[in-house]
């Protein structure tokens, strides 16, 4: 019986459940146990058979279940090309013309061109709708002052 769950637990590790360790790790210890006690009590002819035939059976589940087909289950083949947007390389480059879509008291949303970003005046309020130029950007901010 050792012998039988030692090698569904190995089965169950590297087929069904790849990756967990512990179940593989019982696995193999039910394995060991189950060929000791087989030499202990049945003698060393028995015990050379339950050994040939663990190792047999182990090695056969190892190489059905890690062939690449059936690998190809449970990993991972899609590629993510997604990217970030790196705040080192601005879009808003200064000197860019924008105008205000709210009051900047002093921070607020500017829209330029297409595409809306949050900015700051260096202490100034601007109304909404005005027009602003981009000074620069600082610490991922971009400040901006009536144009």
């Amino acid at each position: 019986m050792l012998l039988l769950f030692g090698l569904l637990f190995v089965a169950a590790e590297v087929i069904f459940i790849p990756g967990t360790t512990v179940v593989g790790v019982v696995g193999f210890v039910l394995l060991v146990i189950g060929v000791w006690m087989g030499y202990r009590d049945l003698g060393t002819p028995v015990g050379h058979y339950a050994l040939a035939g663990v190792v047999v059976l182990a090695g056969l589940i190892v190489y059905v279940g890690l062939r690449p087909k059936n690998l190809a289950r449970v990993a991972l083949t899609s590629v993510n090309t997604a990217a970030v947007k790196d705040v080192r390389w601005p879009d808003v480059a200064p000197g860019t013309v924008g105008r205000t879509l709210s009051a900047l008291r002093p921070s607020g949303t500017a829209l330029f061109g297409a595409e809306r970003r949050e900015v700051v005046t260096r202490g100034e309020f601007v109304a909404t709708g005005s027009q602003v130029r981009v000074l620069g950007i600082e610490h991922n901010r971009i400040i901006v002052a009536a144009a």
